[in-house]
């Protein structure tokens, strides 16, 4: 796959569609590749988070539970792990295990802040993105707690 493919796929996933071309190219150009043979852990629940990943290619299980239960979500390419770990550290809220070999690009926070403090309008559009999405989170706690009051 060549860059300007990685730089396309990232525009399916909905916080990088609203990047600007530069911003996508550093993003792709910058990021680590790891590969994950089926079983490898990502991550685990409850450690400090650091950055994001991007699902390229295979399965990852995102589990909350780490109790043997089956896992609660499986997420597939192109798919970003870890979106709220990209702004501000946080603990690992579920353990991500490979289903298959997989394939994950690592992107730092460091790097991910360096990409919004290069691109002006990439980091205004970025804010506005989390804007909304605090807000749609509130408005679903509004009305569960309304649903059940």
């Amino acid at each position: 796959m060549t860059l300007d493919d990685d730089i396309s796929n990232l525009t399916r996933i909905p916080l990088f569609a609203i990047f600007e071309a530069g911003a996508l190219r550093m993003l792709a150009f910058s990021s680590e590749t790891r590969l994950m043979r089926a079983g490898d852990t990502l991550f685990r629940r409850g450690e400090p988070s650091d950055g994001g990943f991007i699902l390229t290619m295979g399965t990852i299980a995102l589990d909350p539970y780490d109790d043997g239960r089956p896992a609660a979500r499986f997420v597939r390419p192109w798919a970003l792990i870890g979106e709220t770990a990209l702004v501000a550290p946080s603990l690992r809220p579920v353990t991500a295990v490979a289903r298959e070999p997989a394939t994950v690009l690592r992107i730092s926070r460091a790097l991910f802040h360096q990409i919004l403090e290069q691109h002006p309008v990439t980091a205004a559009r970025t804010r506005d993105f989390f804007r909304e999405r605090l807000v749609d989170f509130t408005r679903g706690v509004a009305a569960s707690v309304g649903a059940n009051g």
